[in-house]
């Protein structure tokens, strides 16, 4: 037997070992297997913080500013050709102002000539002195306003030059680039899409695996009351044991002979015997069955980790990167086009405060033609009084009158000219709502939510691949944390087999000593939790009828025992 001693009370020491061993290693598989299930929740809470980075990536507005981006910017030559059209049409009518404007700087210059005719004509009438030179002063007056439409006009030419200059240049620019840009941006926002939705069937593939993690580890929590059960039946053996002496030892066991005593010892082995055999059966099928579960947690775990790698790209940056690169390689372009669309927007702005102070400087030119008028007619009505001395100076203000008729026609063809050029300007006047540089600021934001998106995706991932390890490292542990098989159970078959060989192979007759046991079979049967235990105990030791009287006395705490042994049965 080499260390069990070939006696009943010394396998009950080694079965003192093996139930603290039991224990203990149920206790630390289970603790393992708590792990593992503390570790499955911060999978699935990191699997949905995936899912809701990906839900708040589709659902940003970074999608839209790049929709929004890409509409701009595959109408931009379109756009451009209709702008640059305005343009034309605002340079031709501001050049065929510019003959009008001409003919009054023509104008203002005989007036000028005849005015200081008139002066030196009346030079002799002091009466026409200071008339003359009043007439003068408007003259100057009126230049001045000429030359300062004149100045508005050239100043709207060179900005409408330029725009125009600029456009045809940016006009080249868009053929050639925007399409592409465009393009680009359209097909990485649908590849990243694509992988957004991948990501996410990936991610319910790890979900569903580690649920069924979960519900595989609960199953294994459930079948560890194995190592509660075993526990238990030890120390039933242990206790029968401990019971057989304390009846031996007691008047009822001073009162058998040497043979009795070794025939009830006889009974007592076989029944702990039979008790350990079933028990290391039922230990060893059901500690079979966590391996078996425990084994199929490699495979999963496995094919998490494969789905994490594939998640992650192979250890390359998330596709969302790939959008930002795009997104940025676009962005030069449209500020480019933000250049345009402001300054197209300032000669607009321009044209059409240029167009007020034309129409005010009309204005107060037809006001000088006015007074020069009223003055020349004042002076022909003093030449008359005067006679042949005011006669030269009468055919110089009649000449006035005339060119300052002109200047009035000069005038009118501006004036009905002006309503061209606010209708050109207005072309290319952007909408009373837009913003300039709305191009680049749609861009910037999607740029940054882009940006964001990926750094979230990125840490979460990372949390995600964290998590997958330490899942495979918890998991890897317990094939030999729950091996109770090994060690365990071959230390309990050696205490079967020890108990089995102190038995014998015959079991001893004890019908002559059924009354004097009587009470050590009722002790012993009131340690059984399992109906199972009980059916071993009746098959070695067979019920004890009572007489009539004992019975009845008994009956309360029969009734007891009866019921606490259903209620076991419902149990087990």
């Amino acid at each position: 037997m080499g260390a069990f001693e070939i006696s009943g009370s010394g396998v009950s020491d080694t079965l003192e070992a093996a139930r603290i061993q039991v224990e203990e290693r149920f206790l630390e598989g289970g603790s393992v297997l708590l792990s593992v299930m503390d570790g499955l929740n911060q999978l699935l809470n990191s699997l949905d913080s995936v899912t809701s980075a990906l839900n708040a990536s589709e659902g940003s507005d970074a999608g839209a500013d790049l929709r929004t981006t890409v509409k701009n910017l595959t109408e931009l030559p379109e756009a451009e050709r209709a702008r640059h059209g305005a343009l034309s049409a605002l340079a031709d009518s501001s050049h065929s102002l510019r003959k009008h404007v001409a003919d009054m700087q023509e104008t203002m210059r005989y007036l000028r000539t005849f005015a200081v005719t008139v002066k030196i004509t009346g030079a002799g009438l002091p009466e026409f002195a200071g008339f003359a030179q009043e007439i003068l002063e408007r003259i100057y007056s009126g230049t001045e306003e000429v030359n300062s439409f004149a100045g508005h006009l050239d100043r709207l030419e060179k900005e409408v030059k330029l725009a125009l200059a600029f456009g045809a240049n940016m006009a080249k620019n868009y053929s050639d680039t925007v399409p592409e840009v465009a393009g680009a941006l359209q097909g990485d926002a649908r590849k990243i899409s694509e992988h957004r939705q991948h990501l996410a069937a990936i991610a319910r593939d790890v979900s569903a695996i580690a649920r069924g993690i979960q519900g595989k580890v609960a199953s294994t929590l459930s079948a560890l009351q194995i190592g509660d059960i075993t526990r238990q039946r030890i120390e039933h053996v242990q206790s029968t044991f401990s019971l057989l002496e304390e009846f031996l030892s007691g008047p009822e066991g001073n009162c058998l002979n040497a043979d009795a005593r070794r025939r009830l010892e006889c009974v007592i082995n076989h029944l702990t015997a039979a008790q350990m055999n079933e028990m290391v059966q039922d230990f060893h099928r059901d500690s079979q069955s966590v391996v078996k579960t425990i084994t199929s947690f490699s495979h999963d775990t496995h094919e998490i980790l494969r789905l994490r790698d594939q998640m992650m790209g192979n250890g390359e940056s998330n596709f969302m990167r790939a959008l930002e690169t795009s997104v940025s390689a676009a962005h030069e372009i449209v500020k480019q086009v933000d250049t345009a669309t402001r300054q197209a927007d300032q000669v607009s702005q321009s044209t059409l405060g240029t167009a007020a102070s034309l129409l005010q400087s009309i204005d107060n030119i037809r006001k000088v033609k006015t007074d020069i008028n009223y003055m020349a007619l004042n002076t022909n009505l003093r030449c008359s009084r005067l006679g042949e001395e005011g006669k030269s100076i009468n055919v110089v203000t009649a000449e006035l009158r005339i060119f300052a008729g002109r200047l009035d026609e000069s005038a009118d063809a501006i004036v009905n000219g002006l309503p061209a050029l606010e209708a050109a300007a207005a072309n290319i006047a952007p909408p009373a709502d837009a913003k300039s540089g709305g191009l680049a600021e749609n861009l910037d934001s999607a740029v940054a939510d882009i940006r964001g998106a990926a750094d979230t995706m990125d840490g979460e991932l990372k949390t995600l691949a964290e998590h997958g390890r330490e899942i495979a490292g918890k998991i890897g542990q317990l094939a030999g944390k729950l091996d109770f098989q090994r060690d365990l159970g071959d230390t309990l078959a050696r205490c079967a087999d020890a108990l089995e060989t102190v038995a014998g192979a015959e079991i001893s007759d004890i019908s002559d000593l059924t009354e004097i046991i009587a009470p050590l079979d009722r002790k012993i049967f009131k340690l059984y939790t399992m109906a199972q235990e009980r059916t071993i105990h009746r098959n070695i030791i067979a019920a004890i009828e009572e007489p009539q009287a004992a019975a009845a006395e008994t009956a309360p705490a029969s009734t007891g025992d009866e019921d606490e042994d259903l209620f076991a049965d419902a149990l087990f």
